[in-house]
C-alpha cells in the first residue's frame, strides 16, 4: 500500500527530530490520525483537554528547549482554539508550527459546516509563513519551511490541510515545471556586528560613569560574556521578565527584574546610571528606563525588526548577542573606580533583605510572598519554573532567586492567563528528567488549570522524574484585576466580577491521583514544599493566601497613591485590611539601615 500524505507528514517530522505533537483530535484530521495508528505513535501524540493548551504546552516546550514545538487541531472551532497559545508564541518570539484541518476541498466555498477562512483567521497570528496544502506534491517543501522560518524568525507558522488531503497517495515533487523539491536541516548564521559600530559602542561604554545593563531572553546563554562586561565596566545588570534565568540572581551585581514588577535595586539602577547596555531585550516600558535624556546608550540585538524602539539609543548594533559580547570585550577599559558597581551591591543586597522580610510579613491566613520565597530557598538547582499572569507573576519576579541552572518563564508580552500549568507540561516534555513547577492563581486554575492536571495524571508515568508541582495562589478573588481597578482606576474592588467560587484543589488533585496538600497556616508552607519535592508523583499545593497583601512597585507614583486611595474611600470592602497589609509591607523598605 503506498504512503498517504499523512504517513509522510509524520515520517518528516520525525526526520526533523520532532518527538512530541500537542493536539487534539477532530474529523478535520482523522485522515493524520489514520496515520499516527499506522506510525505507531511516533511523534507522540499528546493528548490536551483544550486546543489552547495545546498550543501552550508547545510554547512550553519550545521556550525551554529551544527547539521547534508542535501543536495539531481539527477544523474550524479546534484551530480557533489555538490562536491565544500562538499568540503567546508571536510575542514571546517562540517557534512553533501548527498543523490544522479544514473542511475537504470539494465542500470549501459552499458554507459547510466547520468551514472557515482559515488562511485568513492565521494570517495575522501567523504572518511569517502560513500555507494550505492542497496536494501531496507541496508536502515536503511546506513542512520544511514552516519548520526553517519559525525556528529562523522565532515565530510560529501553520500549515492548513482539507481533511480529503491526508488521505491522498503521495506522489513526490518532480523535476518539473511548478514543482518545488525540498531538503532537510538548517544550519543556522551567526550575524556579526559592524565593526566601526562595536568600535563606537566601546567608546560610549568606556566614557560612562555609571554603566547599567538591561538583559533580555536573548542574552540566554552570555553569562560568561555578561560578566565579563559587567566586571570591566563596573556595572549592574537588571532583567527584562522574560531574562529571568538569564543571570544568576546569587550575583551580587544582578538587580533582578525590571519594570513594575521589578525590585528597588533595579529601580535604583535605571534611575542613577548615566549609560546603558541592552541586550537581548525588547522590555517595552520606557518609564522604567533612565530619563530620555539621562543616559548615552547601546543596544544589541539579533534583528534590525526590534532594535532602537524603547529608547534614544546612540548606537543600535545588529548581531548574534554572544558573538557580539566576545567581539566587545577586548575594546573595553577595565575602570579603576568601583564606587558605582560598590553602591550597586550594597543596593542588591538591601533588596534581597528587604524582600525577605516583605515574604515573611504576617498576613491572614498567608502572606503570598512566603509560598515563592520558601520555594526559593528549597529549590532544586535545575528546577524549570513556570508562572500565570495575574498577582503570581508580581512574586515570581520577585521572590524567586534563580540560580545558574534554572529555567523560567511566563506569557510575557501577552500576558495571558492560563498558560503556567501547559507551560509546565511542555516543559516536562522537553526535559522529563527535571523537575517543573508552575505557579497559578485560583482565577487561572479555575479557567483552565484544573482541566490540564487530568493531562499531568494521564502521562506523569512516563517522566523520568515524576515532579511536576501546581502551587496554587488560593484566594477566592481575580486579585491583579482588583488591584489594577483601585490602583489605576480609582475604583473599589467590584466583587461580584472579582470573586470566584470556593473550591478545594488539594482535594481535586488528590481525587485524580495526584499528591495534593492544603496549606491554611504560614508555618505550613516550608514542610509542604518539601513534601512536594520529595514525592514519587505529581503535587498540587492549595495554599489559602491573604488576596489585600499589596503588590507594591518599586516606586509607587503620586497618581497611584491618589487612585488607590480614592477607590478605598469609594467603599472597597477590603479597604482595612489593605491599608493594614500596605502599611506593613511598605514599613520593610524603611527599617533601620534599609532607608538611603
Amino acid at each position: 500500500m503506498s504512503d498517504t500524505v499523512g504517513d509522510v507528514l509524520l515520517a518528516r517530522l520525525r526526520e526533523w527530530g520532532v518527538e512530541q505533537v500537542f493536539g487534539y483530535p477532530g474529523d478535520g484530521i482523522n485522515g493524520l490520525l489514520a496515520a499516527w495508528a499506522k506510525a505507531e505513535n511516533k511523534p507522540q501524540f499528546v493528548q490536551s483537554r483544550h486546543e489552547e493548551m495545546s498550543a501552550f504546552e508547545a510554547v512550553g516546550f519550545a521556550k525551554f528547549s529551544d527547539r521547534v514545538g508542535v501543536c495539531v487541531a481539527t477544523s474550524g472551532p479546534g484551530g480557533i482554539h489555538l490562536l491565544n497559545g500562538l499568540y503567546d508564541a508571536k510575542l514571546d518570539h517562540v517557534p512553533v508550527v501548527a498543523l490544522v484541518g479544514q473542511t475537504e476541498r470539494s465542500a470549501m466555498g459552499g458554507s459547510y459546516q466547520q468551514e472557515i477562512d482559515m488562511l485568513s483567521l492565521f494570517k495575522d497570528v501567523c504572518s511569517d509563513y502560513v500555507q494550505m496544502c492542497t496536494v501531496p506534491e507541496q508536502i515536503p517543501n511546506l513542512l520544511d519551511r514552516a519548520i526553517r522560518i519559525a525556528l529562523t524568525e522565532r515565530a510560529p507558522t501553520a500549515l492548513i490541510f482539507p481533511s480529503d488531503v491526508f488521505e491522498l497517495d503521495y506522489s513526490p515533487p518532480r523535476h518539473a515545471f511548478k514543482h518545488v523539491p525540498s531538503s532537510l536541516g538548517l544550519a543556522p548564521a551567526t550575524p556579526n556586528p559592524d565593526p566601526a559600530a562595536l568600535r563606537a559602542a566601546a567608546d560610549l561604554l568606556n566614557a560612562g560613569e555609571n554603566v547599567a545593563l538591561l538583559v533580555g531572553q536573548g542574552a540566554r546563554g552570555c553569562v560568561e560574556e555578561l560578566t565579563q562586561v559587567a566586571d570591566l565596566l563596573g556595572a549592574g545588570c537588571a532583567k527584562a521578565l522574560l531574562g529571568r534565568d538569564v543571570l544568576s540572581d546569587e550575583l551580587p551585581w544582578v538587580t533582578g527584574s525590571i519594570g513594575l514588577l521589578g525590585t528597588t535595586a533595579s529601580y535604583r539602577l535605571m534611575r542613577d546610571c548615566d549609560t546603558l547596555l541592552t541586550v537581548g531585550s525588547n522590555f517595552p516600558y520606557t518609564q522604567f528606563l533612565p530619563e530620555l535624556d539621562q543616559a548615552r546608550a547601546v543596544q544589541i540585538d539579533r534583528s534590525g525588526k526590534w532594535i532602537g524602539m524603547r529608547y534614544p539609543y546612540e548606537i543600535n548594533l545588529v548581531g548574534d548577542a554572544k558573538t557580539t559580547l566576545q567581539q566587545l570585550i577586548p575594546l573595553l577599559d577595565r575602570k579603576a573606580d568601583r564606587s558605582w558597581r560598590e553602591s550597586i551591591e550594597k543596593h542588591v543586597a538591601r533588596w534581597h533583605s528587604t524582600a525577605q522580610r516583605q515574604a515573611m510579613t504576617s498576613a491572614d491566613p498567608i502572606n503570598p510572598m512566603r509560598i515563592f520565597h520558601e520555594f526559593s530557598e528549597r529549590a532544586p538547582a535545575n528546577a524549570i519554573v513556570t508562572a500565570d499572569s495575574g498577582s503570581a507573576a508580581n512574586w515570581y519576579a520577585r521572590h524567586i532567586k534563580f540560580r545558574a541552572e534554572m529555567r523560567g518563564s511566563l506569557s510575557g508580552t501577552l500576558a495571558t492567563m492560563g498558560p503556567a500549568v501547559p507551560y509546565a507540561i511542555g516543559a516536562k516534555w522537553a526535559y522529563p528528567d527535571r523537575p517543573a513547577i508552575a505557579f497559578e492563581g485560583d482565577g487561572a486554575m479555575q479557567m483552565n488549570g484544573l482541566a490540564e492536571m487530568l493531562t499531568v495524571t494521564h502521562y506523569w508515568r512516563q517522566w523520568s522524574d515524576p515532579r511536576l508541582i501546581v502551587a496554587v495562589l488560593h484566594n477566592n478573588d481575580l486579585n491583579q484585576v482588583t488591584w489594577e481597578q483601585r490602583a489605576m482606576e480609582g475604583l473599589p474592588k467590584f466583587a461580584v466580577s472579582q470573586t470566584l467560587p470556593e473550591l478545594d484543589y488539594a482535594a481535586f488533585a488528590r481525587g485524580i491521583g495526584l499528591q495534593g496538600i492544603n496549606v491554611d497556616h504560614p508555618d505550613d508552607i516550608g514542610n509542604a514544599w518539601d513534601k512536594a519535592l520529595a514525592a514519587d508523583r505529581p503535587t498540587l499545593l492549595d495554599v489559602r493566601c491573604d488576596p489585600n497583601v499589596p503588590p507594591i512597585p518599586p516606586h509607587a507614583t503620586l497618581e497611584q497613591a491618589k487612585s488607590l486611595s480614592a477607590a478605598l474611600v469609594k467603599g472597597d470592602e477590603d479597604a482595612w485590611d489593605v491599608v493594614k497589609q500596605g502599611a506593613k509591607q511598605k514599613l520593610q523598605q524603611y527599617l533601620p539601615g534599609q532607608k538611603e
